[in-house]
């Protein structure tokens, strides 16, 4: 018995259930016990009197109305009926679930588990709690799909544990390390994430978890580090100042002041005798990529290859289409993505490798094996939170240790961005190009459609483009394409000949979004309807509205993302959150993206509120991904975290100690050009 055995061993998995289970990236039973819940649901029964606004909680009552089903919309229906705890009455509405009248009546002693509204003194229901409810009771809810179902992985879980796997999860943390922050052990933390015997043993297992997560993090970045202080320091990249100021003079704009300030920052590193390691951090718009240009032209005078990577081909494409504008005619530069054909693939392979291409711009394919450089000086990496620790180690393994690069367009609080990325210089640019007009936001209400789709007429008819952002619907990329499609029939009904519309979704494969992109760009495409893929730094200058349905599902930093799609031309842009909040928080979160256009301002609003790793968007761009940890709620953590990796890095030859033989395994098993 091992962690490393198929799923397939436990009973109820066949064939069709292990090729479900694959769907949710589980194979193995070590996948299947690491596939942690999201969120735990708190049976603990409540007085109504205690509740909050937005708080899901168990109310027990007496029935005191007949249950009522209507009916409205196409196959919509509302189940209504009050209940009685202590002195007060409580109307409880269950949505589209008009089979549950038949297990209420007048009389009838409810348990029932809902959502409060505290503006209505309502609870919308989520469930009817039957016999095997118990009082106190703390479940884990884990992501599902179509193919398995949250009660199927429920039981996987348990049976895994009762057979005792969790017991197979080796310690990973030294002894000291457990005893000085009184630890759970690493297999009772596995077991009590799924099965926790109350709150206070899941706190203790997150705490645990957390922990481990941050410290494997932070010896892998601190080891960058090390490496850094160890080795042959980078060479100094001996640029001409006097044909950098011409190209900047030669700019049809010119550059702010926070520009110019991070730029000699990055000039002044690559004249050092040493290893550039730099995090330039900007707003949505701030102007990274032209100082990303810039950075790189100047290596480019030092006679020396600079590789530009991004995390999609139509970023790839538009930062191509960049250079090529500002230094097309004196520079050699190329694109590097999956895309291309064998044949063309194997000639620039060969024009990198002979030196005959000075700038390389490029998606994950500029660190595959067989893209070797002759002369690489500068990587820049654009969006870095999309990239990890080992990708940044191949970045100094291509070149001789050349200068590097990462930008952000995630705002996060100075320290914060440290703690995250390790120890690493940071730029910021805090102010927006001249000339750059801020966007303007406006909430609006579903019921003010037609009034939005009247004036989105005038828009289009002004020769403007749309982008119209379907509902987020939690973890669900086939009912989010679901959304969009049918957002898209409701568009298309009513636009019909005056518009010209197209559907972007994850579904998708590369080129097919990079086609339906480039369609809009080129202005074939008048409306756009998307989920959450538009990517960040898409530049199409003639969009000028953003409409997100449902807005207040979507975090701060992913509004302000959305939002940054729009007000790169001349004309005024707008964003439109539609929305009918239902909580505080949703109705403050959009209140403040109509105050600020900040995205500083956004990230420190959303330290206030606490929001889930909110500040680093989507987990579908988490800073890292983490199983059970939030580098946002849990900097606490990180920051002990990353003061034990710097003492244990202090140790010499600490891999090499009995105590952390553990711990180096498991390093080992991320990252051997590191840790060998």
């Amino acid at each position: 018995m091992k962690l490393e055995d198929s799923v397939g061993v436990l009973a109820g998995v066949g064939p069709k259930k292990l090729e479900a289970l694959a769907s949710l990236n589980i194979k193995t039973i070590e996948d299947l016990l690491l596939n942690f819940p999201f969120r735990y649901e708190d049976f603990a029964r409540k007085s109504v009197y205690d509740l909050i606004d937005g708080e899901k909680a168990v109310l027990i009552g007496t029935v005191v109305t007949e249950p009522v089903v209507n009916y409205y919309g196409r196959r919509k229906s509302k189940l209504s009926f009050k209940i009685k705890q202590e002195a007060a009455i409580v109307t409880v509405s269950f949505f589209n679930q008009p089979y549950l009248k038949d297990k209420v009546a007048s009389g009838y002693q409810a348990v029932i588990f809902g959502k409060w509204d505290d503006t209505r003194k309502a609870l919308t229901g989520l469930k009817i709690l039957g016999g095997q409810f118990k009082a106190d009771d703390f479940q884990g809810i884990y992501h599902t799909n179509k193919n398995v179902k949250q009660s199927e992985l429920e039981k996987l879980v348990r049976q895994a544990i009762k057979l005792g796997y969790a017991a197979l999860f080796e310690e990973v943390l030294p002894k000291f390390l457990l005893e000085k922050y009184r630890l759970m052990s690493y297999p009772s933390a596995v077991k009590a994430l799924h099965l926790p015997n109350s709150e206070t043993d899941y706190h203790q297992a997150t705490r645990r978890m957390k922990y481990q997560e941050f410290l494997l993090f932070q010896l892998r970045l601190q080891g960058l580090s090390y490496l850094d202080r160890q080795e042959v320091a980078g060479a100094a990249i001996h640029y001409d100042p006097v044909r950098v100021d011409t190209q900047i003079n030669q700019l049809p704009f010119e550059l702010t002041g926070a520009q110019s300030l991070v730029l000699a920052e990055i000039l002044l590193d690559l004249k050092q005798p040493r290893h550039m390691n730099r995090l330039l951090q900007g707003d949505v718009g701030s102007g990274k990529t032209v100082i990303a240009a810039l950075a790189m032209y100047a290596a480019y005078t030092a006679n020396l290859q600079s590789a530009l990577m991004v995390p999609t081909e139509i970023l790839a494409i538009q930062h191509f289409n960049h250079l090529t504008k500002l230094f097309g005619k004196t520079v050699k530069i190329a694109r590097l993505t999956s895309g291309l054909k064998p044949k063309e693939k194997e000639l620039l392979l060969a024009a990198i490798s002979a030196g005959e291409i000075d700038m390389v711009v490029g998606t994950h394919a500029i660190i595959q094996a067989g893209v070797n450089f002759s002369k690489l000086g500068l990587v820049i990496t654009d969006e870095q939170h999309r990239f990890g620790v080992s990708q940044r180690q191949v970045f100094r393994e291509k070149g001789q240790q050349p200068d590097v690069l990462m930008m952000s367009a995630t705002p996060i609080p100075r320290t914060l961005a440290i703690t995250a990325y390790g120890e690493m210089s940071l730029s910021v640019i805090d102010e927006l190009p001249k000339g750059r007009k801020p966007v303007i936001t406006r909430v609006m209400r579903h019921k003010d459609m037609p009034k939005i789709l009247s004036w989105l007429k005038g828009e289009i008819a002004r020769g403007h483009q749309i982008y119209f952002i379907s509902p987020l619907i939690e973890e669900s990329e086939q009912l989010d394409l679901k959304n969009a499609v049918e957002l898209l029939d409701e568009l298309q009904l009513y636009f019909k000949t005056d518009a010209r519309l197209a559907l972007l979704h994850g579904r998708m494969k590369n080129d097919e979004k990079s086609a339906i992109m480039q369609a809009f760009k080129d202005h074939q495409v008048d409306i756009l309807v998307s989920t959450t893929v538009i990517e960040v730094g898409v530049d199409v200058p003639n969009a000028t509205v953003m409409v997100i349905m449902d807005a207040d599902r979507f975090g701060l930093a992913q509004l302000h993302q959305l939002r940054g799609r729009v007000g790169r031309g001349v004309a005024k842009s707008y964003t439109v959150l539609v929305a009918d909040p239902k909580t505080k928080q949703g109705r403050e979160r959009l209140k403040i993206m109509t105050e600020t256009n900040d995205g500083f301002v956004l990230a420190e609003k959303d330290l206030e509120m606490r929001g889930s790793g909110e500040v680093f968007g989507l987990k579908q761009s988490g800073v890292p991904e983490f199983l059970v940890a939030d580098i946002l709620q849990d900097a606490n953590i990180l920051e002990v975290a990353r003061s034990d990796a710097k003492l244990i890095w202090q140790l010499p030859n600490w891999q090499e100690k009995p105590e952390f033989s553990d711990l180096n395994k498991v390093l080992t098993r991320f990252d051997q050009s590191i840790f060998d």
